[in-house]
C-alpha cells in the first residue's frame, strides 16, 4: 500500500480505539516516526494530511528538515545529548525525551537563544529498563517542578516507552501507570505544566495506548514501512 493508504488504514484504527474508549478521535493526534526515511517520503506523508512527523537523530533531522518542501510540523522524540540541542533551537515544535534536569536546562538556554519556547514531555522510564531513558517515578514531580521553572519551556505531559511485547496487551498496563502519574503531577498544580499530552504507543501496541489515554502516538513503521536505513 500507498503511504496515504497506510495513513487511512492508521487513522481509522486511531479513531475505532478512541471510540472504543468512549473518546474523541480528534484528541488522539499521530507523529509520523520518519527516522531513517527520506525527505520525499515525509512530503509524500504530508501532501497525504500529515502533519506532524518525529525523528530520533539530530544529525539526520537537522539534514532532512531543510530538504522536506511541505509545511510540517517537526517533534524530537528520541534520547537527546545536551550537546545537539542547539542544533534543535527553533526547528522542534516539541520534545518528548526530557530526562533529566540538565538537558532541560540546555533546551531552556538554547531556546532563550532564539527567543522562543519549547513545549516538552518529561519521559517517565516505568519499567526502570536499564536500555532505556526516563526519569524513575518517583522521581518524577520533583523533576517536573524543577523543569517548569525554567522560563523557556512549558511542560505539556509526559512520554513513556514499555518494555517489548510481542501482544500489545502487555504494554497496557505501562500505559495506564502513565495515565495515573499524569493525574498526580496534575494535584500538584505546578505552574506552567499542563499534563494534556501523553506520548505513547506505537505502531505495535498504538491501539491499546489510545485505549489506555494516549494523545499523542509515535508510529514509523505502519507508515512508512520497515527501516530502509539509518543515517547519524
Amino acid at each position: 500500500m500507498s503511504i496515504a493508504d497506510n495513513l487511512t488504514h492508521i487513522r481509522a484504527r486511531i479513531a475505532a480505539a478512541a471510540r472504543r474508549a468512549g473518546r474523541e478521535p480528534a484528541d488522539v493526534r499521530l507523529v509520523a516516526v520518519s527516522k531513517t526515511k527520506p525527505a520525499e517520503a515525509v512530503d509524500e506523508a504530508a501532501r497525504a494530511g500529515q502533519l506532524i512527523f518525529g525523528e530520533n537523530y539530530v544529525q539526520e533531522f537537522t539534514a532532512k528538515a531543510g530538504a522536506v518542501s511541505e509545511p510540517v510540523e517537526w517533534h524530537f522524540i528520541g534520547g537527546l545529548q545536551s550537546n545537539k540541542v542547539k542544533y534543535l533551537a527553533g526547528l522542534v515544535a516539541m520534545i518528548h525525551s526530557v530526562d533529566r534536569l540538565s538537558l532541560a536546562e540546555e533546551i531552556d538556554r538554547q531556546w532563550g537563544r532564539v527567543g522562543a519556547v519549547c513545549d516538552v514531555l518529561v519521559q517517565v522510564n516505568i519499567a526502570g529498563e536499564e536500555t532505556k531513558s526516563g526519569t524513575s517515578s518517583s522521581a518524577l514531580v520533583e523533576l517536573v517542578r524543577r523543569v517548569a521553572a525554567l522560563p523557556n519551556l512549558r511542560v505539556k505531559g509526559l512520554m513513556t516507552m514499555p518494555p517489548f511485547f510481542d501482544d500489545p496487551e502487555g504494554a497496557r498496563p505501562y500505559f495506564r501507570e502513565l495515565k495515573r502519574l499524569a493525574g498526580i503531577v496534575a494535584a500538584e498544580v505546578i505552574p506552567n505544566v499542563a499534563m494534556d499530552e501523553l506520548s505513547m504507543g506505537m505502531s505495535g501496541d498504538f491501539e491499546a495506548a489510545v485505549e489506555e489515554g494516549a494523545t499523542l502516538v509515535r508510529v514509523g513503521t505502519a507508515v512508512f514501512g520497515e527501516r530502509e536505513y539509518r543515517r547519524q
